[in-house]
């Protein structure tokens, strides 16, 4: 079924000792804005969910390469591989809107977050515009970023000079936030579902996928348990414009730190959540 009632989320997770989301015109460091809050870019989250979905079995159009379940090595071959929406796209007169039927019906992240198909050699643009929208994550107090220094055992290539000397390739840096507490916001817009096929089905599906969001995600810079979801929020109003706009409604998760200096675990928070008269909450807790 169709989604026809407005949905608003939240999702607050702890950072200990990892890189949430590296910055590379930083080093990799974890990112930061200018007040030093912690930041993880909405196109990280997106990234993860769309990981998220693909384990559970649901056909996702941006893959990474590294993990695809698929031959193609690339966003058009695997568009080609529709020869329906090839067809269309090679049409410069073609039914834009059956396209982006195609391509939503065919890809959950398509009708979930939408996507440009503009490719070399097409001759058809077609944009989808997603219901689910998804703001970057935040920290909620600024945090402390500790750089060490770390060597390989080995060189990746001999030294001609010298075989017996180490190179400056074995030499690299080493980013992490010491401790955070993050959140992010986002929100499903019904009109826009309608016009992608995004059903209700489709919203459970992505609120697993934000409560096991850090599942099968360990990485050397983000260890196992190192990222936790601790709440996931999500609020479904009773039309589809919607009771409240987005902003009330997060607006209404109030976080303050109990402890005086910093915070070291998410129990260094009170996390409350204020009552908006005819819109309840469901709050559930991270795997």
């Amino acid at each position: 079924m169709t989604l026809q009632n407005k949905i608003d989320f939240a999702v607050v997770f702890t950072v200990n000792k990892a890189n949430p989301n590296g910055d590379p015109l930083n080093g990799n460091r974890p990112r930061q804005d200018y007040n030093g809050h912690g930041e993880m870019s909405d196109v990280a989250i997106k990234r993860k969910l769309r990981n998220r979905l693909q384990d559970e079995g649901e056909n996702i159009f941006v893959q990474s390469d590294e993990r695809r379940n698929d031959a193609f090595r690339s966003l058009k071959d695997r568009a080609d591989s529709v020869e329906e929406l090839k067809k269309l796209l090679s049409d410069a007169k073609a039914d834009e809107e059956l396209a982006i039927k195609i391509a939503s019906d065919e890809w959950y992240d398509v009708r979930a977050f939408g996507q440009v198909f503009a490719f070399k050699g097409t001759k058809m643009s077609v944009g989808v515009r997603g219901p689910v929208s998804i703001h970057t994550a935040t920290s909620i107090d600024p945090v402390d970023i500790t750089s060490m220094q770390i060597t390989k055992s080995v060189n990746s290539t001999t030294n001609t000079t010298n075989p017996g000397q180490k190179t400056s390739d074995t030499m690299g840096m080493k980013h992490r936030v010491d401790f955070g507490t993050y959140i992010f916001y986002g929100s499903i817009n019904p009109q826009l579902a309608e016009k992608t096929g995004f059903t209700s089905e489709d919203a459970e599906k992505l609120k697993q996928a934000l409560i096991t969001l850090f599942a099968n995600d360990a990485s050397s810079a983000r260890p196992d348990g190192s990222m936790e979801v601790n709440k996931v929020f999500w609020w479904e109003h009773n039309n589809k414009i919607g009771q409240y706009s987005s902003a009330k409604v997060h607006r209404s998760v109030k976080i303050e730190r109990t402890v005086d200096g910093l915070a070291t675990s998410f129990e260094d928070y009170d996390i409350q959540v204020e009552p908006l008269e005819g819109l309840d909450v469901q709050v559930y807790d991270g795997l």
